[in-house]
């Protein structure tokens, strides 16, 4: 790996705060060089709350970059999508603030995991969603997925989105903190939607997210 990763999930709070974190600190232990990103933060007020969860689960403190804010340009202080806090905070979103501070990092580190609020279909602006945001910047996408009851429905529609967006998919990672406590679901979850990886993004890796690895995680989960 190499260069800027987006990662992104089907839903919303399906564990793609700890997913970053997790891959960034194995990252690490390769001896990568690699920072996490939250370009937009809502519900919180001066530090975003998943840059503190990625660096708890990384095992490092956070860094000079975080205290640049290069890793959480836009933070907003109502817990919604990024277009509707921007509003109730009587703000825009600044989507160049926020490609400025990507670059940076990018020319820091080898690695920046970009992670995304909700899921691929989020407004950042009323013009402009997520997805279309990736595809402007030309970013593969890691995108986090589960075993719970929905997830196959959510996830091929992120397949759909994707491709009719002409975007790369580096990877699909089935978190298992959200297996259905039904076995037969999770376990079907699991094989469908790997043979599904291979047939619709055949160069794509499959990863899976341990439940002992998410022991790991704060309260937070998004």
């Amino acid at each position: 790996m190499k260069g800027v990763y987006f990662v992104s999930g089907i839903d919303t709070d399906i564990g793609k705060t700890v997913a970053t974190g997790v891959l960034a600190k194995q990252l690490l232990q390769q001896g990568k060089s690699v920072i996490t990103q939250k370009p937009v933060q809502t519900g919180c007020q001066n530090i975003a709350d998943d840059i503190a969860v990625h660096r708890k689960i990384m095992g490092i403190p956070m860094q000079e970059a975080d205290k640049q804010r290069l890793t959480m340009p836009e933070i907003f202080s109502y817990p919604a999508s990024p277009h509707l806090a921007a509003r109730l905070d009587g703000r825009a979103l600044d989507l160049n603030k926020i490609r400025t501070a990507t670059q940076q990092l990018a020319a820091q580190y080898e690695i920046v995991l970009v992670e995304g609020a909700g899921g691929l279909m989020v407004p950042l602006t009323e013009n402009l969603l997520t997805i279309d945001y990736i595809q402007q910047q030309a970013y593969p996408v890691i995108l986090v997925t589960s075993g719970r009851l929905g997830s196959i429905n959510h996830t091929l529609l992120s397949f759909a989105a994707l491709k009719q967006y002409g975007i790369s998919l580096h990877s699909l990672i089935f978190n298992h903190i959200h297996d259905s406590r039904d076995e037969h679901i999770a376990q079907d979850s699991l094989a469908y939607l790997k043979g599904r990886l291979k047939t619709d993004f055949p160069d794509a890796e499959w990863m899976e997210l341990d439940k002992v690895e998410t022991d790991e995680r704060s309260s937070e989960n998004d």
